[in-house]
């Protein structure tokens, strides 16, 4: 069995590699920092599963989730996230990963959700069970925030984290042009009037790094 663990900080692919390998000592496992060289490595190696990050340098996790989806639709992808489930798991479900589970999982759980998915099943823990309920149900509820695209959504975070549209615009590889449009749209979904309005609702919701 071959394990592909990618985060961008070394100490916790260590942690992760160190804790697993006693629960499955068989297995082989690899180690990425970057989407360019995990994209690079699921091209070039077979893999049985991938452990992922949502923060990547050079790409948003969810977009590598996406293009690990588009070269080998049946590599089943664990997202590994610091962020709670109501931010990114329906977003990182739906684009096809087998589980969500954030930085304060378990080791145990994370083993258990490994062998669940390793027998052709998805891993669903209760909170994100909860998630998936209410939007099959179309919760009338939802947050504005919800109702982004997953660029916009990555946008808006990055707005709310106080940069500038010309860097985020360097920071994605996109115009400023684009960057403006992708604002404007947050705007009108959201029905806020300017940046400190985006920074007060992510403050409000705990949408903020």
């Amino acid at each position: 069995m071959r394990i592909l663990v990618a985060d961008d900080h070394a100490i916790m692919r260590d942690g992760l590699i160190n804790s697993l390998s006693r629960s499955f000592p068989d297995a082989d496992f690899g180690e990425a920092g970057t989407s360019p060289a995990i994209l690079s490595m699921i091209r070039d190696e077979k893999w049985d599963l991938v452990i992922l990050d949502i923060n990547i340098p050079g790409r948003n996790g969810l977009e590598v989730l996406k293009d690990i989806k588009g070269h080998n639709p049946d590599l089943p992808v664990i997202i590994l996230s610091m962020y709670p489930e109501d931010q990114f798991a329906i977003r990182t479900i739906k684009a096809g990963a087998s589980a969500y589970l954030t930085k304060d999982t378990s080791v145990p759980e994370l083993v258990k959700a490994i062998k669940t998915i390793l027998e052709k099943k998805q891993y669903i823990t209760s909170s994100v069970a909860s998630l998936l309920t209410s939007e099959v149900r179309g919760n009338l509820s939802k947050p504005l925030h919800e109702t982004l695209s997953d660029r916009e959504f990555q946008v808006f975070k990055m707005i709310a984290s106080g940069k500038t549209i010309s860097i985020i615009a360097d920071d994605l590889s996109l115009s400023v042009k684009t960057i403006s449009v992708y604002r404007a749209n947050i705007l009108r979904k959201m029905k806020l009037k300017n940046n400190a309005e985006i920074t007060f609702y992510a403050f409000r919701n705990n949408l903020t790094e």
